[in-house]
């Protein structure tokens, strides 16, 4: 529900006659014809598109282990620089060991979540692109 103060300012924006105008070469002010301001209803709905495309999203790809690998790849010295930084009294070898664990343990959950991700997007995808039930008449 719009506030008072929003409420106000639609009143006052609609309390006014609009008149919408150009320019044209000699300097006049010539009235734009109404149905070039508005387009029609049937000009301003857009085909219906897909859940991506709606959402401003992207698609999301099938999951890979290359794609995993890459990721890994790339946080491995991350997880590598933080285990030494935080674990600084200790050894070298010993430092390094968790930061290994944690790599064997974020791959295959690297690989389990884009496989969650991609199964809930083809879902989403299906869902969208079915078409709606039809409603069924009520009956007394």
């Amino acid at each position: 529900m719009a506030t008072k103060k929003q409420r106000r300012r639609r009143e006052k924006a609609h309390r006014h006659e609009w008149e919408y105008v150009y320019v044209d070469d000699d300097g006049n002010e010539v009235p734009v014809d109404p149905d070039e301001v508005r387009p029609a209803k049937e000009a301003r709905e857009r085909p219906k598109a897909s859940a991506t495309a709606t959402r401003g999203g992207r698609a999301i790809e099938p999951p890979s282990w290359r794609r995993v690998a890459r990721r890994a790849m790339f946080l491995a010295p991350v997880f590598i620089a933080v285990m030494l930084l935080l674990n600084r009294d200790q050894p070298v070898a010993a430092r390094i060991g968790p930061a290994i664990f944690l790599l064997l343990f974020f791959i295959p959950f690297s690989y389990f979540t884009d496989s969650l991700a991609y199964r809930v997007y083809k879902k989403r995808i299906a869902k969208a692109d079915a078409p709606a039930p039809k409603a069924k008449p009520k009956t007394r």
